[in-house]
């Protein structure tokens, strides 16, 4: 147990603060297994390789994510998807989400994309010095990189994934409904659930506001007949599950709803800290550019549109995505209740000179506590990663290097495993997992990669771009995000 003065408090100021930097200095004290009191909850640690297997490849019968996880969640997406329903509803879910996942989908996606970034680049307000300057690259503008990016980042989302109809709602009351139901989002919510908050009074009636609306849409296409819309909606109103029964409408909302929250804040987060450290690492960012010229460009300074098997081709724009994940993944600490009495295998208890207390040498996990692991701290790790806490995309070129070994353990390992969505590599023992791993890795992992290269692509194409230094994490939020100020520099190319 981490020492800690008060009973109920614990270690959890200390963890809210900087929850990476606590489970480095409590891992020097106690190994890879160790726990610590939060908000009143027991939380055992169990890091590394073999601690994210623990947790992220545990059985169900003897660990729930759902039990952690839909106090958060359920007011938010609605009733009945994702962690307010079984297990296995939810991998059917997943299953149908695929479905819309398709190649002929993403090479829609890949245009409807690069349409949302120009169209930004001529209408958002911080893009006002690029409009103005179409001949001359001598004056510079600025924006707020998480802000300004989030803000993309739904366009290009509820333009490709989510429909016209909702695309088109974005920029009016949708926003506002959006805003509150996002407002609670928050950590407080997972610790301390139905709390008469004003941001949660908030998020209820915005929940139901935007549930309505998707079920109007969805009245509204089931009205007009036969469609061809290639979007998530249209995939989910022809899906049914494996007893026969057709997904509800409101199922179908919720869905959807959850994709957009889910989506929009991953992305947002990624795509930010990749502006901040491009903006910091010019170099990189003219690399970058000149990939876009090879590949792409028509020999008058203009380049030709991204296709999505382009993407499968740019070597470049992939490491510097994939080394944006792995110092900053969206998600540092993942959670789950235990079943039954735990025990952990020896192998791990006694890493990095755990010493277990317990004379036939295990630890209990008690039924009821929570465990946590953090693939933050694999990805970090100095002892796997040469310079770990320096971003340099070029780990990635290495095709014996130890980025590329992770990521083959990741993708391609030798344990395929089929949950119901679906073959996909288990990956719980890689040192780099940044969607997470085993039967909750995240299905939109595939699309995430389609629009963050396909924004930073056509990004790259049309700005300059600098930043006095990156800024640091911000872990108040559900993801982690750079804090404030966040500015970054931007010229027009010419």
């Amino acid at each position: 147990m981490v020492f800690h003065w008060f009973p109920v408090i614990g270690s959890t100021i200390t963890y809210g603060i900087n929850p990476i930097q606590f489970f480095f200095e409590c891992r020097e004290k106690y190994g890879d297994v160790f726990s610590f009191v939060l908000a009143g909850r027991t939380v055992t640690v169990t890091l590394g390789a073999k601690g994210n297997n623990f947790v992220l490849g545990g059985k169900t019968s003897h660990i729930s994510a759902e039990d952690v996880y839909t106090n958060l969640t359920t007011p938010v997406f609605g009733k009945g998807v994702v962690y307010d329903c079984p297990n296995s509803t939810l991998m059917e879910q997943k299953k149908f989400v695929k479905f819309g996942l398709t190649v002929e989908n993403f090479r829609y996606y890949t245009h409807v994309i690069a349409d949302e970034v120009e169209k930004f680049l001529q209408t958002h307000e911080c893009f006002k010095t690029y409009r103005d300057n179409a001949n001359s690259s001598d004056a510079w503008g600025s924006f707020p990189a998480f802000q300004t990016m989030s803000e993309l980042i739904i366009y290009t989302a509820s333009r490709s994934l989510q429909g016209e109809e909702i695309r088109a709602a974005v920029d009016g009351s949708f926003a506002d409904i959006y805003h509150d139901l996002d407002g609670g989002f928050k950590p407080i919510n997972l610790l301390l659930p139905g709390l008469p908050l004003p941001m949660n009074i908030k998020r209820d009636k915005a929940q139901k506001k935007m549930s309505d609306f998707y079920v109007g849409i969805i009245e509204k296409r089931r009205a007009q007949g036969e469609q061809k819309e290639i979007d998530m909606l249209a995939s989910l109103m022809g899906q049914r599950y494996r007893n026969g029964r057709t997904l509800s409408d409101r199922e179908i909302a919720h869905i959807m709803i959850a994709l957009l929250m889910a989506g929009q804040h991953t992305s947002s987060a990624t795509s930010s800290w990749a502006l901040v450290h491009l903006a910091a690492r010019p170099d990189v960012w003219q690399t970058l550019y000149e990939e876009q010229v090879q590949n792409f460009s028509n020999g008058d300074g203009t380049f030709r549109e991204i296709e999505y098997e382009d993407l499968c081709n740019l070597p470049i724009l992939d490491s510097v995505i994939r080394e944006t994940l792995r110092m900053h993944p969206p998600i540092h600490s993942i959670l789950r209740q235990v079943k039954d009495d735990l025990v952990v295998p020896p192998t791990l208890a006694t890493s990095r000179g755990g010493k277990p207390k317990s004379e036939d040498n295990t630890y209990i996990i008690p039924k009821g506590h929570l465990i946590l692991a953090s693939p933050a701290v694999s990805q970090l790790d100095p002892d796997i990663w040469k310079n770990a806490n320096i971003w340099e995309p070029s780990r990635w070129s290495d095709p014996e290097g130890v980025a590329a070994q992770a990521l083959d353990q990741y993708e391609n390992g030798s344990e395929k495993v089929d949950y119901g969505f679906g073959a996909v590599s288990k990956g719980t023992s890689s040192p780099y997992s940044p969607f997470g791993a085993g039967r909750h890795r995240c299905i939109g992992e595939q699309f995430a990669y389609v629009q963050l290269g396909t924004v930073i692509a056509n990004l790259v194409r049309k700005l300059e771009i600098k930043i006095n230094c990156v800024p640091p994490h911000n872990y108040r939020t559900m993801i982690v995000v750079p804090e404030t100020p966040d500015d970054i520099s931007y010229r027009r190319r010419v």
